[in-house]
């Protein structure tokens, strides 16, 4: 299983923090690390901070060498399809081709209405996404396009460089597998990812974009998919508990953590993936029965490189 970090990168991560995290997720062995793209905290803490995602990608390119680094999900609202495509060679030029690009509808209501961007009704979104995924693939290929759709209009454009990678970065499509993304990803994504599901929940989702890609005439095969999920990882059921207590503090739940810390870490897990090294292992190994191909392991607790250490020394190894 691939497994990779996933920083909610508006929740006041500094740059230093991401020079840090970039470091120690090329040394520890994870695949890829990912950020969200926010403006805003989705927390309501307001006080917190967010770097632009793909200028945080393209300066994280420029002093790692073998990470590869994505977004998980830069939303369909925020920027032209041109511009993001040219956002992501740039990084892919910058990186030596080792970027992948998340992208969704976008669903935080308070960030648009504070940064100016529109947020029309989820079925004028879902058209933005689909006509954005045709276009940013189009502008990745060789020779001229144009596209004229609702919302967009290109002409006679053959957008130079091309990516670095080939055919082209990574398309990933983020979701729950309804009908309508999974129509999409079966005709744009290289890779699916949904969030928060149990191991059954996961599998029903993969035979969902399964029956998708047998609609389009795709091979399942040929789509991956991939989990984001949070964790809590402790060396033993002591370094759990001390970091389930740092956990609830961030979120918010004290009082919940203070009163029961084991009820609130069982209540935690589900779906979150709670436990030792081993139980996460065991956890992560059920994902994979069920048909995923990677995970993206949300590290709310940004600071805390002893949780990548014991990830790195006893969880990727175990998955390799």
């Amino acid at each position: 299983m691939r497994v990779c970090l996933m920083i909610e990168g508006q929740e006041g991560v500094t740059w230093p923090d991401w020079i840090a995290l970039a470091q120690a997720c090329e040394r520890l062995g994870f695949a890829a690390l990912f950020r969200s793209d926010h403006y805003l905290s989705v927390d309501g803490h307001g006080e917190r901070g967010s770097l632009d995602a793909w200028g945080t990608v393209s300066g994280l390119a420029a002093v790692t060498s073998t990470l590869r680094l994505g977004t998980l999900v830069s939303p369909a609202t925020f920027r032209h399809p041109s511009v993001l495509a040219k956002s992501v060679v740039t990084a892919d030029h910058i990186s030596g081709g080792r970027v992948e690009l998340g992208i969704g509808t976008g669903w935080l209501a308070d960030e648009h209405v504070a940064y100016g961007f529109p947020f029309p009704a989820m079925g004028d979104r879902m058209a933005l996404l689909a006509e954005q995924l045709e276009v940013i693939h189009r502008q990745w290929t060789d020779g001229p396009f144009s596209f004229h759709g609702r919302h967009y209009r290109i002409a006679d454009l053959d957008a130079q460089p091309k990516p670095v990678q080939r055919p082209h970065p990574p398309l990933i499509v983020g979701g729950s597998a309804g009908r309508r993304s999974a129509a999409l990803a079966a005709r744009w994504a290289d890779e699916y990812n949904t969030i928060y599901v149990t191991p059954e929940e996961a599998r029903e989702r993969r035979l969902a974009l399964d029956r998708a890609c047998a609609q389009a005439g795709r091979d399942p095969a040929t789509l991956r998919f991939s989990l984001m999920n949070g964790f809590v990882v402790g060396a033993d059921r002591d370094d759990l508990r001390a970091r389930g207590h740092r956990l609830a503090e961030w979120r918010g739940h004290e009082d919940q953590a203070s009163a029961d810390i084991d009820g609130y870490l069982a209540a935690v897990a589900q779906p979150w993936i709670v436990g030792t090294p081993d139980e996460v292992v065991a956890r992560l190994r059920e994902y994979a029965a069920a048909g995923v191909d990677g995970v993206m392991l949300q590290h709310h607790l940004f600071d805390d490189f002893d949780a990548l250490e014991l990830l790195g020394r006893e969880v990727i190894p175990a998955l390799a």
